[in-house]
């Protein structure tokens, strides 16, 4: 049997057949694979539970999530050189796998998506994505100024995941006046999408031109069964005979949509605290700040219509990387997106040498932290929490400390600091 792929070509499936080219594995893919109707078969959903796409079927059992299938790949052929030659370099590999999916494919998916109708488009949570973005590619352009690869002389795992990602980002959003910016990244990419093995994958590469338009979000509605009515006062007739075939195209009438069900925090009673302005006031503040911006907050603040907690990472003595600490720290924000309407946050990453300590400042709307957070957030029970006491003129001084991000705070370096407005 041999191994193939459930999917739509896409950036995720091109990932693997680059590796499959560079690593002489024959990879097939699904024939009239169908997105929506294939992914939702007993077949397809014993393979993956939830249906997601890609899904590789092996003479052994199933893989899904495209990085997982990427490396089952690699580590099919022993001694792979994709994997590097050193355990030091397969380390690093592993570390720019993830730096290519948590800095540069979450923040090009939260910047397209809302774009192309998949999510709902707002332009604060935009200028986030693109600002985390600029700061990952500004990064990345600093390691290329003094290397070809991401790791080693030759291309590897890394490379392959990376530039797929980019691939997403230079075809869609990252035009040529966005990645000018970033003249080591460009060389990169522009070398890798011309690699023979790249190339017979990923054909002719073109950048965008501009922006990829918004669009409106897309629904998929779901038939509803219909229900029919007639008067009383109308005699019966008798129903249309219908062959068996045709019932299954016979138009049905849909229920009207039920009204969304309000968030229990747009409930609570109206707060002389608006939100937006704070955030403003936050970002458009820069000099001065403590007389301007932490001023300006303490005004604003309404004790009864908000709350303020401090929270602490339970496992600081893992934080021994601090790359690593800092995406884990980007991860939870990005995870954290559900509640931009209803929350401010910093987060702070401190220590000159591991292990480092991430401590945070989270200000939610309502007296408690909201319930539908600590529920769908999973990074929450990750933090030790405490409710701020604003009687107390330590704790207050020391958010007004941490909105600030001084430094040193608490006698110690700040590594990192990331706002989430």
């Amino acid at each position: 049997m041999a191994l193939v792929l459930h999917s739509n070509v896409n950036k995720n499936v091109r990932k693997t057949l680059i590796v499959a080219e560079y690593s002489g594995i024959q990879v097939e893919i699904a024939p009239n694979f169908q997105m929506g109707v294939s992914n939702k078969t007993p077949e397809f959903l014993k393979m993956n539970p939830i249906g997601k796409i890609p899904v590789l079927e092996t003479p052994d059992g199933s893989v899904f999530e495209s990085n997982a299938i990427a490396r089952y790949v690699t580590r099919l052929k022993a001694d792979n050189p994709l994997y590097g030659s050193s355990s030091i370099e397969y380390g690093q590999i592993e570390q720019w796998i993830e730096f290519a999916t948590l800095e540069i494919d979450a923040n090009i998916l939260a910047w397209l998506r809302p774009r192309m109708g998949f999510a709902l488009y707002l332009p604060p949570a935009e200028e986030a994505a693109i600002a985390n973005l600029k700061r990952a590619l500004g990064a990345l352009s600093t390691h290329l100024a003094s290397n070809t690869f991401l790791v080693g002389h030759a291309v590897t795992l890394a490379d392959i995941i990376l530039t797929c990602n980019l691939y997403l980002g230079f075809s869609h959003v990252m035009t040529k006046s966005f990645t000018s910016e970033f003249p080591h990244v460009e060389r990169y990419f522009w070398t890798m999408v011309n690699q023979p093995n790249f190339s017979k994958i990923l054909g002719e590469v073109k950048q965008a031109d501009s922006v990829v338009p918004i669009q409106s979000i897309k629904k998929t509605p779901q038939p509803k069964e219909a229900k029919l009515s007639k008067p009383k006062d109308e005699p019966k007739k008798e129903a249309p005979k219908v062959q068996p075939k045709a019932k299954e195209e016979a138009v049905e009438e849909e229920e009207a949509p039920k009204p969304k069900a309000k968030n229990p925090l747009d409930l609570l009673p109206p707060s002389p605290m608006v939100l937006d302005d704070w955030k403003r006031l936050y970002s458009n503040t820069k000099s001065n700040f403590r007389e301007v911006a932490i001023k300006g907050f303490w005004d604003m603040y309404d004790p009864e219509g908000y709350s303020l907690w401090f929270c602490d990472y339970k496992y600081n003595d893992e934080n021994m990387v601090s790359f690593v600490t800092m995406n884990k720290v980007g991860g939870f924000l990005q995870r954290m997106d559900l509640t931009r309407k209803y929350a401010f946050g910093k987060m702070l990453v401190i220590g000159a040498e591991p292990p480092f300590k991430v401590k945070g400042l989270w200000l939610f709307r309502g007296p408690e932290i909201p319930k539908f957070v600590l529920e769908e957030c999973y990074d929450m029970e990750l933090y030790e929490w405490t409710k701020v006491d604003i009687s107390d003129p330590a704790q207050k001084e020391r958010v007004s400390q941490m909105i600030e991000d001084q430094e040193p705070f608490e006698g110690e370096p700040l590594l990192d600091a990331k706002c989430f407005k």
